[in-house]
């Protein structure tokens, strides 16, 4: 919907009779980041937009025991969207929505609920926090092999981009959705694309974020094809990051430009991605937050191993693009750090709490390294204080279990119910048994 017009439930119910709508979908996401979704028809929607509708949250990850488990879903009003890739007779739509307890309470477990009480401390220190993502992505044959489409690189054309007609097909369906893009492309890896989605602000781009993820899926799953947003798929490539360009705003002003500072970095910038910079290694845990994802966090292959900034050093945890004079909006921090398959509405929240912390107690921004630091020695990076991020979700668990920080910015319902899942999940892993094993050992043990 175009800015201007009013969201109002009146309005939502024209919308829906004009494009014949029967079913709406509720969509919301539990504590991983997937998508969870129940639909009502049309003759519920009136009733659903006042008084919210009841479902059981016992058996959404991270939401309730049992006993507590009788929730209510407020569709937000702002998100009513056709969805283009379900049959226009008799057309579905979607709506985001708040989780509540029954007393009518934000659900202290809902993510988007937590990237709200973010955004309102954010909000009350007068600034608007904008992000815009490259989220990264493969096409595989099918969901049971890593087959690629292509052999194709980065930028790459024709025979060598097989799935151009796909990016094109997804990119126009997010377009009618309302979500801006920006640019499409073939990324470095076999048959790994990037679409990059127009800056917003946070809690929009979460929802885009979450649409666009399902709409890659849909229509690739329309043309017969997978897509994945698995970290690292492909052994020996680049694995599939989110980098997230990110600014506050006080109004119209750009709170991270100083036309009078070097870098053109204003003062609450430098501390800002100090900020990210510190607290960088109790976030892995919402931001790397699977097995696979340290997979990713590898050197050579343009993801970030250390917590350090540049200007131009890809292999840099936050880079800040160069400033184009008269594009004093544009001026950013791009975080590297998160990868395709977090959950967005908890991973903006760590970070724009990184961030305000680094504002509030004034952190030093170290300088900038322009050079291999993979050449450097321990001790030279531990002199530049080079923190070494987790180099496994086990690590990641165990910075993330004694982290305060961490724990005040999801909530301690999230903080707890993530550190749960997470560690049955690593140790699911340690126990397995895997073919690398079996390979090396078993001939010589």
């Amino acid at each position: 919907m175009k800015k201007g017009q009013t969201h109002n439930k009146e309005f939502i119910m024209r919308k829906a009779a004009d494009n014949n709508v029967r079913f709406i979908r509720f969509w919301f996401s539990d504590i991983l980041g997937f998508l969870k979704s129940f639909a009502i028809t049309i003759d519920e929607l009136e009733e659903a937009m006042e008084k919210g509708k009841g479902f059981d949250g016992s058996s959404i990850e991270g939401f309730a025991r049992t006993e507590e488990s009788d929730m209510r879903a407020f569709p937000d009003p702002a998100t009513f969207q056709i969805l283009p890739w379900r049959p226009r007779e008799n057309s579905v739509a979607r709506m985001f929505a708040d989780i509540k307890d029954m007393s009518g309470a934000p659900f202290v477990g809902d993510p988007r609920q937590c990237l709200k009480r973010n955004l309102k401390k954010a909000s009350e220190s007068g600034y608007t926090f904008y992000v815009g993502p490259e989220i990264e992505f493969f096409y595989f044959q099918d969901s049971q092999f890593t087959k690629p489409l292509d052999q194709g690189g980065y930028f790459d054309l024709t025979s060598l981009d097989a799935a151009s007609d796909l990016r094109r097909e997804t990119v126009l369906t997010l377009e009618e959705m309302g979500i801006g893009v920006e640019s499409s492309h073939h990324e470095a890896a076999p048959s790994q694309h990037e679409i990059d989605l127009r800056y917003t602000d946070a809690l929009t781009m979460a929802d885009n974020a979450m649409t666009y993820r399902l709409a890659v899926k849909e229509i690739a799953m329309k043309n017969g094809v997978y897509a994945t947003f698995m970290p690292k798929p492909l052994k020996g490539e680049n694995g599939s990051g989110m980098h997230v360009h990110q600014s506050l705003f006080q109004g119209d002003k750009n709170v991270f430009f100083d036309k009078n500072e070097k870098n053109h970095l204003s003062k609450p910038a430098k501390h800002y991605i100090a900020g990210l910079l510190r607290h960088a290694p109790e976030m892995c845990i919402v931001t790397n937050q699977w097995v696979n994802s340290y997979k990713r966090l590898a050197p050579g292959f343009e993801s970030p191993v250390h917590a350090f900034w540049a200007k131009k050093n890809r292999s840099a945890m936050v880079r800040v693009p160069a400033y184009k004079p008269g594009g004093e909006d544009g001026l950013r921090a791009e975080l590297r750090l998160p990868d395709a398959a977090c959950s967005p509405y908890l991973a903006f929240s760590v970070m724009l709490a990184a961030g305000l912390e680094g504002i509030k107690h004034g952190y030093e921004l170290p300088d900038p390294i322009e050079e291999n630091i993979s050449k450097m020695s321990d001790v030279e990076r531990k002199k530049k204080g080079i923190a070494l991020l987790p180099q496994s979700l086990g690590e990641a668990i165990t910075i993330a279990e004694s982290s305060k920080f961490l724990k005040d910015a999801l909530g301690e319902h999230i903080f707890h119910s993530l550190i749960e899942n997470k560690k049955l999940e690593w140790s699911q892993y340690c126990a397995e048994i895997t073919n690398y094993e079996l390979e090396k050992y078993l001939p010589i043990l």
